[in-house]
């Protein structure tokens, strides 16, 4: 099992965060190794939605199916899902006030290969150190899309 952790200061408010991140259509625009949002559930997102995503790593596209399993808006999101050959993942966004304003945003994923020890030996050197890179991308690139859309006025 793999576990990747990042945070990041965003200046906006929690809610304004939380919304940007959790609507599936904004998904590509942030998270760097997303090429796709698919079978997205209809309606508001509650414990069971679910939506698919085709995620690249290193060159290799694969199909993620996520499900939303704990849900405490705009504080905590818990996702979980199932890839490739029995791969697992697990996804927590927490959120809280900043001092001095704004959010405090933490990225929490835990990923498990199939195959035991030796599919987390092969994980380890096809992904090596890429997993934080991309989270870490991927926190910037929210910070950088959700201040610039909090500074437009409405």
């Amino acid at each position: 099992m793999s576990v990747v952790t990042a945070q990041i200061h965003i200046d906006a408010p929690p809610q304004v965060v939380f919304d940007f991140c959790m609507a599936p259509e904004t998904t590509q625009e942030w998270v760097t190794i997303v090429r796709g949002v698919h079978d997205v559930d209809p309606g508001p997102m509650q414990v069971g939605y679910r939506m698919g995503q085709t995620l690249c790593l290193r060159g290799v596209k694969f199909k993620v199916r996520w499900t939303l399993t704990a849900l405490d808006a705009p504080w905590y999101a818990r996702w979980e899902g199932k890839g490739p050959a029995g791969s697992k993942a697990i996804i927590e966004d927490r959120l809280g006030e900043a001092d001095g304003g704004g959010t405090v945003f933490d990225y929490r994923n835990e990923f498990k290969t199939p195959f035991g020890p030796l599919g987390a030996v092969a994980s380890n050197v096809l992904v090596g150190g890429i997993s934080e890179r991309e989270a870490n991308a991927s926190l910037r690139q929210l910070k950088r899309l959700v201040e610039a859309r909090a500074s437009v006025p409405r």
